[in-house]
Parts: structure tokens; sequence; C-alpha cells
């Protein structure tokens, strides 16, 4: 005789496994959510601004919604006189800038990383040493220098400072150095050149670490105020942050809808090469080992 049991009583109903979120993991996500919230505010309401009426922008209580939205914003911002050239003057430095720490703070990691030569830790020891001092302490120092070699108020006067960095030496230092020594050894029993070897092994297996690079250099130099407002001493030389900072300001005060307008025009491009080279940003975050 069969004996058939049934297994649709309590106890095995509780053997099932739970697929209840725990505690802790609701808690970290809502944390993680209204971190979000906080870091994505300013920004949307530097959209939502740009596209109100001063009135609205300054009244009390204030609203998230433009109640009567407008582009005048815009349409003053673009009407402002060499606009357009305030825009390539940002883009020119910027990219300059960007190229120019490709390159040079890229065969400076490539030295450090993977060539033995005489005083190598000194000389290294040297850029971490730049790491730490304030840039401001450099400032009147490097505007006395580059005045005293007549690049003030020229283009290579914006951006010949600019073209290496003590960060972007040690960023590339940083990720080359985790290449396999057998790579380079093993195209220099080929016959290769340190050069040839730089540009046909190390550069195409550093590309997360130049694409990190070059958003961070870019976003330093299209957000840079202070010395193209000292070294710019003509219109035809100011950067996008220079002249929004000097005609959003009128004689009767801030102008806030031209602001957020020029904000937005500011930020847009970073936002855009960031979404375009965010994969390869985070993975040389990582592996660099920025904190």
């Amino acid at each position: 005789m069969t004996v058939t049991t049934t297994t649709t009583g309590p106890a095995f109903q509780d053997r099932r496994p739970s697929r209840r979120v725990p505690t802790a993991r609701l808690v970290l996500y809502g944390a993680l959510v209204l971190g979000l919230l906080a870091t994505l505010a300013p920004f949307a309401w530097m959209f939502l601004g740009s596209v109100k009426p001063t009135g609205e922008i300054v009244a009390h209580p204030s609203s998230w919604l433009p109640r009567s939205p407008t582009f005048a914003n815009f349409e003053q911002l673009l009407s402002k006189q060499n606009f357009g050239l305030y825009f390539l003057n940002s883009t020119l430095v910027a990219v300059a800038c960007v190229l120019g720490n490709l390159l040079f703070c890229s065969m400076a990691g490539y030295a450090f990383a993977k060539i033995e030569f005489a005083g190598k830790r000194l000389l290294f020891g040297l850029v971490l040493t730049m790491l730490i001092i304030p840039g401001v302490t450099t400032f009147v120092p490097l505007f006395v220098l580059v005045s005293n070699m007549g690049l003030g108020n020229s283009y290579l006067g914006l951006i010949l400072p600019f073209l290496v960095t003590p960060f972007g030496v040690f960023i590339m230092r940083q990720f080359i150095r985790d290449i396999p020594d057998a790579l380079v050894e093993a195209a220099r029993l080929d016959g290769a050149g340190e050069s040839r070897i730089f540009l046909r092994v190390i550069l195409p297996l550093t590309r997360p670490a130049l694409a990190t690079l070059a958003i961070l250099t870019f976003l330093a130099q299209w957000n840079n105020f202070l010395w193209p407002l000292v070294i710019a001493q003509t219109e035809d030389h100011y950067t996008l942050p220079v002249a929004l900072a000097l005609f959003s300001t009128g004689a009767n005060g801030t102008n806030y809808g031209l602001l957020l307008a020029g904000a937005v025009t500011v930020v847009t491009p970073i936002i855009l090469l960031f979404l375009a080279l965010q994969r390869h940003f985070i993975q040389g975050i990582a592996n660099t080992g920025i904190k």
C-alpha cells in the first residue's frame, strides 16, 4: 500500500524563502535617493529658472515650475555682443588644455611608471608635493612669470600654464603602473623604442584613465574664472565665465534670469561630455584608486 503525504501544510509553507527586502537595505536606498534629490535640486532650479521671467525668479514665495515660461533670457544672452566669440574662446582654451594634458601627462606618467632613471623618486616626490600646495599660493608668481614672457592678454597666456598638471601626471602614473611589465619588455625585445612602445602599447591600454583626465581637465578649464579674469584684459579674449560675470550685473542689480541662462549654457557641454565618456570615467576612477 502506497502512503501519500501532502506538502500543503503550514510547516512546509514556512520553508519557502522570504522575498522581503531587509530593513537596512531599504534605509540605504532611501538615503541614496535623498542624496540624489539633494544633488539634482540646484540643477533643476537652474534649468527651470532659466525660462522664468525675472519677476518670477525674485518673487516671494517662489515656485519651482515657471508660470509663464519664456526664452527671453536666452535670447538676451545670445544677443549680447560677441557671445559667440566668448564661447569659442572657452572651447579653444579648454580643448587645448585637454589635449596638452592627455599628451604630456601620459608621457610623464609612462616615464615614472615604466622607465628607470636617476632622480626618479625625487622628481615624483616633487610632483606629489605640488599636489598639496594650494593653487592660490602660486597664482601671483605664475602671473608675474607669464607677464614677463609677454604672454599677457593672449591665448597662449590662457593655455600655457595648464598644459600639464601634477594631478594629471599622478593619475596617468597610477594607471600605467598597473599595466604588466611583460608587455613593455616584450616590445623592447622586439626592437621597439620608447616612443613606439608609448604610442602602440601604452596609450591604447590607458583609455579609461585618458577619459577621466579629459573630463576633469575640461571641467576645470571650462569653469576657470580667476585666471582668465586676470590675463584677459580685453573683451576679445574673455571666456564664458568672465563674460557672464561681467554682463549679468547691471547698474540696477544682478540680472538673475540672464545669469541662470548663462549657467545653463556653461553647464550643458560638461554634462554632454560626461554622458559620452561616463563608462570610461567610472572605470578610470576605480582603476587609479582615486577616493
